[in-house]
């Protein structure tokens, strides 16, 4: 049996207790923290908790050789990751890549990003489009700064169909947590080149330590917030399209939009 466990948003204390319990009666705990981790814990913590080892995947144990996948064939072996846990595509196809084997596959879910972005915003959950991720930029061979424009198309995809967009940011080994604000300045430099207007203007909203005690929540336009400092890690990047006066007012109230975003908006 393979049981898939999603860990919640910030520390070892948001598991549920159906996910420990799980936990605690598995023989072997692997788990992944690169597409997303728990920032206020870490493995030492993680393992006293559950008075079990944990082995730690690299992305390429999970997406390109997941040999320890046959430990389930004849073991209680629980999947550990950040948030909820079927969330990331890679998960899926791990689930899928252990039916291929004849494992079965259980889900216990987490606290996920994608609900708590309305919850501490108040923008609301049916109006989400496509998400994206704003990766780092890179060099070419040839020596020149690439950056995605991906996300810039998918904002402004979303933004034709009156939709919000989730924006995912970068984890990398060497290059480390993506903020709000090298988000936002990546952004503003593809509308400086392609000049379309997307982020023109555009209100935007950074989340900051999302489940913490202490979770910052700041909306502004997209040139000012750039320069506003949202503190440690893990950032994420919500750009609205039109807004309805409840989300409107809730932006304003809860993380300090200007008022001159209620202009113009029915109630």
């Amino acid at each position: 049996m393979l049981t898939f466990i999603g860990l919640g948003l910030f520390d070892e204390n948001d598991i549920s207790l159906k996910g420990l319990e799980a936990i605690k009666n598995a023989d072997m705990v692997f788990a992944e923290f690169y597409t997303s981790c728990l920032m206020g814990s870490n493995i030492e913590r993680l393992e006293e908790l559950y008075g079990k080892k944990v082995n730690v995947l690299s992305r390429e144990d999970v997406e390109i050789s997941p040999d320890w996948l046959a430990e389930a064939k004849d073991k209680n072996v629980v999947f550990l990751t950040g948030g909820d846990t079927m969330v990331s595509t890679t998960h899926v196809d791990l689930r899928l890549r252990a039916k291929d084997l004849g494992i079965d596959t259980k889900l216990i879910h987490g606290a996920s990003i994608a609900s708590a972005i309305c919850g501490l915003s108040g923008l609301q959950n049916y109006r989400f489009g496509k998400s994206s991720t704003i990766p780092h930029p890179y060099t070419s061979s040839r020596g020149v700064t690439v950056i995605s424009e991906t996300p810039y198309d998918t904002i402004k995809l979303n933004k034709e169909h009156n939709m919000h967009t989730t924006v995912f940011l970068d984890i990398d080994k060497d290059k480390g947590y993506m903020t709000v604000n090298q988000a936002l300045e990546l952004l503003l430099k593809v509308e400086d080149k392609r000049g379309e207007g997307v982020m023109e203007d555009a209100i935007v909203v950074g989340i900051a330590r999302a489940g913490s005690d202490v979770p910052v929540v700041k909306a502004g336009y997209a040139h000012t917030l750039k320069d506003e400092d949202l503190g440690e890690p893990l950032h994420i990047l919500v750009v609205p399209a039109s807004l309805h006066f409840i989300e409107a007012e809730a932006l304003v109230k809860l993380a300090g939009a200007p008022e001159s975003i209620l202009e113009g908006l029915d109630d």
